[in-house]
């Protein structure tokens, strides 16, 4: 059996699911794309291509096993992008949460169900069909759960509106122990302004540091807040231009250790100033999808 332990973003990792991009099929057509980033590369001939995804995701997995963590991996379905695990389930506390994903996407989490199987049946939660709830934008910190959300009107009319105000409900009732802080994402199909999910435009770290990007808010009160909580001087502010290229999705083993993608010069400077080890592996071409470290894993187990 399983026994899921997840209570923030940066204790000890003992078990993972971590995506895969075997078979993912051939490059989606334009109206296909799930977000404006994706849609970018489609249209610019330059999205990625399986082979090179694969070669990113087995880097990933020899630094999980560098640390001993143990890995699970999808169930390979014929070409369908299983790549962003994070977005089909999420864990807190010992319960692991089944999103709601887009009504395409379902079938990933079929893929999973060896694992799932793994854990007690009381320990699977399965929202209410009204609740639209993603990995991204849920981030389990201690005390608190830290939400993405969209909860305007037009709601309905964003692909790239992932986690509603019914979601924040569901949370706070599913965890009455928790503080539930939602925070407001800017939704756009300019993929230098969208924020995705939360993780997207913002991420902590242990050592008490944060990562964030202020234009990914779409209340200046609530990035404010998180400015407060972690401390202007713990958090590494990100530009437009570093949020689109994913900074902020970066993954931590450990409070020292922390995954980033190798080319982020600039952060993986300041993370090793501030005491971290950084593993940096190459992950650039499967950021033309909008996600990257972050949101290709599912934690299961962190001591």
């Amino acid at each position: 059996m399983l026994y899921l332990n997840v209570n923030d973003e940066i204790s000890e990792l003992k078990a993972v699911v971590l995506g895969t991009a075997e078979s993912c099929g051939p490059t989606p057509k334009p109206e296909e794309a799930y977000d404006p980033k994706s849609l970018e590369h489609i249209l610019a001939g330059t999205y990625p291509v399986e082979r090179d995804m694969i070669k990113e995701l087995e880097a990933f997995d020899a630094v999980f096993k560098k640390y001993d963590v143990k890995v699970f991996r999808p169930e390979v379905l014929e070409n369908c992008n299983q790549i962003f695990s994070r977005d089909i389930a999420f864990v807190i506390e010992n319960k692991l949460i089944l999103a709601n994903i887009l009504p395409e996407r379902e079938k990933e989490i079929e893929a999973i169900l060896h694992v799932l199987d793994r854990i007690p049946d009381e320990d699977v939660i399965r929202p209410p069909e009204e609740v639209h709830v993603e990995g991204g934008d849920v981030m389990p910190w201690n005390d608190y759960i830290f939400v993405g959300t969209y909860t305007a009107a037009d709601y309905p009319t964003w692909i790239t509106a992932r986690t509603n105000k019914e979601a924040v409900q569901f949370l706070r009732e599913a965890f009455p122990h928790k503080k539930i802080k939602s925070f407001e994402l800017r939704k756009s199909t300019n993929a230098k302004e969208n924020a995705l999910h939360l993780d997207c435009c913002f991420q902590p770290l242990g050592k008490g540091k944060a990562i964030i990007h202020k234009n990914g808010f779409l209340v200046e009160e609530e990035y404010n807040w998180l400015i407060e909580f972690f401390g202007k001087e713990n958090i590494f502010e990100i530009t437009n231009d570093e949020m689109y290229q994913m900074f902020s999705n970066v993954f931590s083993i450990s409070p020292d250790v922390v995954v980033s993608e190798q080319n982020f010069f600039r952060l993986n400077k300041w993370l090793r100033e501030q005491g971290f080890t950084v593993e940096e592996i190459p992950y650039a071409e499967i950021s033309k999808q909008e996600g990257l470290l972050r949101c290709s894993t599912l934690p299961l187990i962190r001591e």
